[in-house]
This record gives structure tokens, C-alpha cells and sequence, in this order.
């Protein structure tokens, strides 16, 4: 890897920055000044140091962010603000993204990450991995939509859903609500909300609480995120 780079995958600043640190002889490698940004460095084994601190290269950045209602599932929009936008400064990378999208005013668990293959095991229908959600719905829910959400149906537009496990949570038959838990193992479009249109009710509340392995840390509050532990990645990884 070119120093430069390396500079700023740690974190130093950008490409043009750590050229200009470089020329000012504040980083070293393996003991010995290096001005030139395209010196070439191993990045787990050299030892760099950057103004009397040794640098530690990661590839991958894995991160649990609580998402609220308002905020694109994106990296970058004209008009709203992106789920990437909630970073702080010292943890923003460019190649970071969400694996997946939660609606515009859906809360609850997303992932941010910049490793790829891992996004692509988690979203993958083949892998089928489980989503589940919890929702405040307008109407009544019954054991018959359990048993059509349990045996695949299609939506108002012909489109099939594969069957997926509903649970009911409570039922406020004064107001005609219910409070749900569901889990699917697909990632279609509205998903969610559709699936319950098709059945003759509303989704007025909608919240992700987990993906695969990964549960919502409920500590975190709305736009708060944070590294996952080794115990939660490894947990992850399980649904590859």
C-alpha cells in the first residue's frame, strides 16, 4: 500500500494532507523518516509512526446505528439528511454504507460498514437471513393473517412475498390497533407496510430490531451508533 494512503485510511487526513505531512518529515517508517507518499508499506507488519504515534491499519469499520424517522438510508442525497451524515468526524470514511435501507420513517437497527462481501452474505436471498421488526398497526390482527403471513401470499400489485412469522404482540380493539412482531427473510420494497396493505391494514409504526444475529442495542438512542464488539461481528458472520 502507498504511504499515502495508508495515511489516510488511519485517519491522518486526506491523500492531499498526508503528501503534505510527509514533505514535513513527520512520519516515520520502521524508524526512518519517509517524505515520499508513494513509498510502498506493509500495513500490518512496518511500523509507522506519525508525530511520535504509532498507527494501527484497519481494513474494516463495523458500526450499529440506531436510525430515526427523517433520515435516508444513503450516503449521499441532494435534499435529506443520510445515515452517514450521523457520523462524527474521527469515525467518517468515505467506503462506508448501510447494508440495506430502512425507509425513510422506519427507526431502529441498521448496519454501517465498508466490508462488502459481508454486506452481500447478510442481503442476499439465498442466505435467508432473518429481519425482524416490531409495528404499530391500524386494525385488528388476527390468527388468519398469521397463518397467510406463515404461508406466503401475494401483494396488491400480484407480487409474492415468501411466508414469514408473525407474532402478536396486544391488541387495543378501542382504537383498533395492533402491536406486532414480524420476521421475514427478504428485503422487497415497503416491504413491510405492503405486506399488511394486502391484508387490509396500515403500518402507522415501524421499527427494525434485528438482522441476522444482530439485536438493536436498545441503549442506544435515536441517531446514536457504535462499534460492534468482536462477539456481535462474530455473530454476524455466523449467517454466512
Amino acid at each position: 500500500m502507498r504511504l499515502d494512503k495508508f495515511l489516510a485510511e488511519t485517519g491522518v487526513g486526506s491523500r492531499k494532507e498526508a503528501k503534505q505531512l510527509l514533505k514535513k518529515g513527520l512520519v516515520t517508517v520502521n524508524g526512518q523518516v519517509i517524505k515520499e507518499a508513494k513509498t510502498q508499506v506493509d500495513e500490518v507488519q512496518d511500523i509507522i509512526v506519525f508525530a511520535g504515534e504509532e498507527l494501527t491499519y484497519q481494513e474494516y469499520y463495523y458500526y450499529m446505528l440506531h436510525k430515526p424517522q427523517g433520515v435516508i438510508s444513503a450516503t449521499e442525497d441532494k435534499w435529506d439528511q443520510t445515515v452517514v451524515d450521523l457520523l462524527k468526524d474521527e469515525d467518517y470514511r468515505e467506503d462506508l454504507f448501510p447494508v440495506g435501507r430502512l425507509d425513510k420513517d422506519t427507526e431502529g437497527l441498521l448496519l454501517l460498514t465498508n466490508d462488502g462481501q459481508l454486506a452481500h452474505q447478510l442481503l442476499s436471498p439465498k442466505k435467508h437471513v432473518d429481519k425482524e421488526y416490531f409495528a404499530i398497526v391500524q386494525g385488528i390482527v388476527t390468527t388468519d393473517d398469521i397463518r397467510q403471513f406463515a404461508t406466503g401470499f401475494a401483494l396488491t400489485n400480484k407480487e409474492l412475498v415468501k411466508p414469514s412469522e408473525l407474532m402478536i404482540d396486544s391488541v387495543n380493539e378501542e382504537e383498533e390497533q395492533s402491536e406486532i412482531r414480524l420476521i421475514i427473510q427478504e428485503g422487497k420494497f415497503h416491504q413491510v407496510k405492503r405486506m399488511f396493505e394486502a391484508v387490509g391494514k396500515k403500518v402507522i409504526y415501524l421499527k427494525r430490531l434485528r438482522m441476522g444475529n444482530l439485536w438493536l442495542d436498545e441503549e442506544l438512542e435515536l441517531g446514536e451508533y457504535r462499534a460492534l464488539t468482536e462477539k456481535e461481528l462474530d455473530g454476524l458472520k455466523m449467517n454466512k
